[in-house]
């Protein structure tokens, strides 16, 4: 799962609210589609120059993200290198891409768990769960000095 700091829950925040907003959307298109949309966040690279990177490779992000390689020079394992270093993890740009991550998706109503992953509106909604999820994660994990913790006891 994506590391639970600011940058990376500031970054899913933006890349759904730019979708939701009308950002450009396609999801058979390497750069516009659920992943390409986010690397455009974290690399501030364009739609264009990313689908022309992962163009010089055959397949899909999944695909893309199966043949990654660390030490590859190609212009997509550098996307993707970004991408991972950012902090997300190769598992969270595939379950990305098809909206499958059964933490985030257990975490919506169950009428609303069954997302299309090449639809706009489903992506805004995983999107900002997944931010909700590490924003929890990340309260969870800080710790307040004793006597704050006394003092918040007696005002609550």
């Amino acid at each position: 799962m994506a590391q639970a700091k600011l940058e990376i829950i500031e970054a899913l925040r933006r890349t759904a609210k730019k979708i939701e907003a009308g950002n450009q959307y396609m999801w058979g298109h390497m750069g516009s589609c659920n992943c390409g949309n986010l690397a455009q966040e974290i690399t501030k690279r364009t739609k264009a120059e990313i689908h022309a990177f992962a163009m010089q490779r055959h397949g899909d992000w999944n695909e893309q993200l199966n043949d990654y390689c660390e030490t590859s020079v190609m212009p997509i394992d550098l996307i993707i290198f970004e991408l991972l270093t950012s902090g997300f993890s190769l598992e969270d740009l595939q379950n990305l891409e098809k909206l499958s991550d059964k933490k985030i998706l257990m975490r919506l109503p169950i009428e609303n768990r069954y997302l299309r992953h090449n639809v706009r509106a489903d992506v805004v909604v995983y999107l900002t769960e997944w931010a909700n999820m590490l924003e929890e994660q990340l309260l969870d994990s800080i710790k307040l000095p004793d006597f704050l913790q006394e003092k918040a006891l007696e005002y609550a």
